[in-house]
């Protein structure tokens, strides 16, 4: 892999990381107009070209109209024109013919700034003079109005109408030179500010003038130029006359971005470092620390915490057990070791001293503890298999009853209806077993077992009628090792591994009984209904 695992867990990014990361892409996303100012900046160039061309369109017709008047039918004339504006646009009478826009920020080359004129090689020819003096007051009236520059070339480029620049050339200029051939041309040059304005400088349409040369044809020929140039509108300029709109755009993207934050931090960071530093007490045994989080945050964080703290609950509640139980278990394996250790000094100090009784009693002794911490062993092993068991499984009612008839001769166990409980048959068996021996040890000869089925969840009523239990001891009968039967060998954990063993089915056990002298009861209840009972 490109990384080790170290590494990535070493960098790995945390949480309010990757909440900053978001924020900051939200505050991104209005920098994405800047694409849009890009394509809106074009557009202002396109317009603009498209205004000179239309204005230059204007004044090439007045001046040609003017040229036939001055010069008559002997007008002297330039090239013939090579063709111009956009042929594929043409009607089918050929005419029109419209001049399109070419320019594009993406595409064309920004030139340097406009050639400066020079000296005409030949002189301007008096009809032209004289029609440039005509139109020289209209060119000013309309650069005042429309911001544009004009300027009117004769076919040879020198310029007849345009302030102080009458009289000299321009035909070495490019798109001079490709309109004195009878062809439409324009130019993005750059603009030199004597005082630039440093918020302009990242505005590039602010930095370009756009340059068109329009011919102007007399019959098939070119008499001349329209030379004309414009600055595109400035788009922070378009942004500052819209000022208040900007601004509480601004203002609604941050506090867009502020509310966005605060959510992520109520609802997502804040209840994440709260339940890592509750889970960092409770790993310090803080039971203090089991409380509810005071902020939830959404429903899925809420959930992570409420079963993390349930989780604990339970492994607070596991470690209370298992000290319990190894206190108990301790307590209760030290009586017969400590019987089986006292009868084997005994037989060992008293050596050839004892008689033969004494020592069948010692002897006698020692086997019986024996035999009860094995037992006691034994049940151990049953109870740590009850909470561990495979809870896979279905059995009927009837064939659990029979094989614990089959097992203790003389036990009257009747079940009116049989039923299929949600459990193997041999956890059924260990069950009904514990509940059936439990009774048969207090004095029972008949034992009922009774199904009933009547709402969504199965009960099991198991009753007899041996002597009961008292008042003072039903509130400790399921109990580890609370046993009235210890003198007889009672361990006390039959009714424990039968209550972990429905536990691990999500099954529960209670004691129906009313009190001594009228029998035990008891009712299992199983949380899904069986298929059916008969």
């Amino acid at each position: 892999m490109l990384f080790s695992r170290t590494f990535r867990d070493k960098w790995r990014p945390p949480l309010f990381l990757v909440v900053a990361l978001v924020l900051c892409i939200m505050l991104l996303v209005p920098l994405a107009g800047i694409a849009f100012f890009r394509v809106y900046e074009n557009q202002l160039i396109e317009t603009t070209e498209a205004e000179l061309i239309a204005q230059s369109a204007a004044i090439a017709a007045v001046t040609a109209q003017r040229l036939m008047e001055n010069g008559g039918p002997d007008l002297p004339l330039g090239a013939e024109a090579a063709g111009y504006g956009d042929p594929g646009a043409r009607s089918s009478t050929g005419d029109w013919t419209p001049v399109l826009s070419k320019l594009d920020l993406t595409r064309t080359a920004i030139l340097p700034g406009r050639p400066e004129p020079v000296p005409a090689t030949a002189g301007v020819l008096p009809d032209y003079s004289k029609t440039g003096r005509q139109l020289d007051p209209v060119l000013q009236e309309t650069q005042k109005l429309t911001l544009a520059g004009f300027r009117l070339l004769d076919f040879n480029g020198s310029v007849i109408a345009g302030r102080e620049d009458v009289g000299k050339s321009l035909a070495h200029v490019a798109e001079v030179r490709a309109a004195l051939s009878g062809v439409y041309a324009s130019a993005l040059r750059e603009r030199e500010v004597d005082n630039p304005q440093p918020i302009y400088s990242i505005s590039r349409g602010t930095s370009v003038r756009v340059f068109t040369a329009l011919p102007i044809i007399v019959g098939d020929k070119v008499a001349g130029v329209v030379y004309a140039s414009r600055t595109p509108s400035n788009i922070l300029r378009e942004l500052y006359l819209k000022r208040e709109a900007v601004f509480w755009v601004v203002s609604f993207t941050l506090g867009a971005t502020f509310v966005v934050g605060l959510i992520f931090v109520r609802a997502i960071t804040g209840p994440i470092r709260a339940l890592t530093r509750r889970s960092a007490r409770i790993g310090g045994g803080d039971r203090d620390a089991l409380k509810p989080l005071a902020i939830h945050g959404n429903r899925e964080i809420h959930a992570l915490s409420e079963s993390m703290l349930d989780m604990s609950r339970k492994l607070f509640d596991r470690n209370d057990y298992i000290r319990s139980f190894a206190d108990h278990v301790t307590h209760e394996l030290k009586t017969p070791l400590t019987s089986i250790l006292g009868a084997a000094e005994l037989l060992r100090d008293g050596g050839n001293d004892l008689d033969e009784a004494d020592r069948a009693r010692f002897l006698t002794n020692i086997l019986d503890d024996t035999e009860r911490a094995s037992l006691l062993l034994n049940r151990l092993r049953a109870l740590a298999r009850a909470e561990s068991v495979d809870i896979a499984g279905t059995c009927r009612l009837a064939d659990v009853v029979a094989d614990i008839r089959a097992g203790r001769q003389g036990a009257a166990i009747s079940f009116p209806r049989d039923a299929d409980l949600p459990m193997s048959a041999e956890n059924a068996r260990i069950v009904l077993d514990n509940l059936v021996d439990n009774a048969l040890r207090h004095g029972a000869d008949r034992i009922d077992v009774v199904a009933d089925a009547a709402g969504r969840d199965l009960t099991l009523r198991v009753s007899d009628n041996g002597t009961g239990i008292s008042e003072g001891n039903a509130a400790q009968v399921f109990d580890l090792f609370f046993t009235t039967r210890r003198d007889s060998g009672g361990t006390g954990m039959g009714l424990a591994i039968v209550e972990a063993l429905l536990k691990a089915h999500g099954a529960s056990i209670r004691l129906a009984s009313g009190g001594a002298g009228e029998g035990a009861a008891f009712e299992l209840v199983f949380p899904v209904r069986p298929s059916s009972v008969y």
